[in-house]
Order: C-alpha cells, then sequence, then structure tokens
C-alpha cells in the first residue's frame, strides 16, 4: 500500500468514526506480514510513492541497509519497507536529514538509547504541531481572501 493509500485510509477512518489519529490507528492499518517475499527496488519506490533515487540516497545516507541477491539486486524485507515507511512520514513532517540519521543510528545503538530517541521525537512532534498551527493560520488567512473576492469558503 502507498504510504499516500494509507494516509488517505487512516483520514477515512477518522472521517468516518470522527475518532482522533492515533499511533494505534496507522499501526492497525500497516497490515503485518503483507509481503510474501522481499521487494524490489523499483517496487518500493511505487509502493511508497518515492523514486528509486530517493531509496538509493536513504541506503547512501545510512538511514537503512538492504540486503541483495545474487545478482546484486536490492531486496527490501517488511523490516526495510516498514522503516522507509517511518522515514519517508518523518521526510514529509518536515524532520531533517541530520536528525533522521541521528535517529537511526540512537536506534542501531540499542535500547540505552530509549530516552534520546524519544526526546529527539517529543522535540520533532512540537515542531510539527507549531507547522500544523502555522498553516492553519495561512489556511485562514487564504479563506478571508477568497471570501472577500466573494468566492466560497470551504469546510
Amino acid at each position: 500500500m502507498a504510504t499516500m493509500d494509507l494516509m488517505n485510509k487512516a483520514l477515512a477512518a477518522v472521517i468516518d468514526s470522527e475518532a482522533p489519529i492515533t499511533v494505534e490507528l496507522l499501526h492497525d492499518l500497516i497490515e503485518p506480514g503483507a509481503l510474501s517475499e522481499p521487494l524490489s527496488i523499483a517496487e518500493v519506490a511505487e509502493l511508497l510513492d518515492i523514486s528509486a533515487h530517493t531509496l538509493r540516497y536513504y541506503e547512501r545516507s545510512g538511514l537503512i541497509e538492504v540486503a541483495r541477491d545474487s545478482l546484486d539486486h536490492r531486496r527490501y524485507d517488511e523490516a526495510a519497507v516498514r522503516r522507509l515507511v517511518f522515514l519517508t512520514r518523518m521526510r514529509l513532517s518536515g524532520m531533517p536529514m541530520r536528525d533522521l540519521q541521528h535517529y537511526v543510528e540512537l536506534v542501531d545503538g540499542g535500547e540505552q538509547t530509549v530516552p534520546e530517541r524519544l526526546d529527539l521525537l517529543v522535540e520533532h512532534r512540537d515542531t510539527v504541531r507549531r507547522r500544523i498551527r502555522e498553516l492553519q493560520l495561512s489556511l485562514a488567512a487564504t479563506e478571508y481572501k477568497i471570501a472577500t473576492y466573494g468566492g466560497a469558503t470551504g469546510p
């Protein structure tokens, strides 16, 4: 399922139930065991709606390690795809590459790094919340101007 499809499914679930978007909701939408075999770089690029170039860049940047087959082609298992879903969500939310790299280093460092990972994610969450408020203000300004010109504002 492409990440946009996943987000659309999550948003539809929230709209239908009027429940808040939660980590549990997103987790439930990601079907465990969905991959019967590892995927090629082209398949993962299509699945996540990102380019193969981006996938190779994430690998060169140390964000992900990818197994290779006997022909030296990349093969993405479920763990790699799950990590990529997380990475693409964090990038879309504006997390800088250096923070993602630091986060991955912490994950690879083991359980003793959990407090530092938590701090990094809490800081990012606060940044995302601030950006959402800024976007809401921008939306209000846009709606105001649309109304000024006689247009209909949306819900």
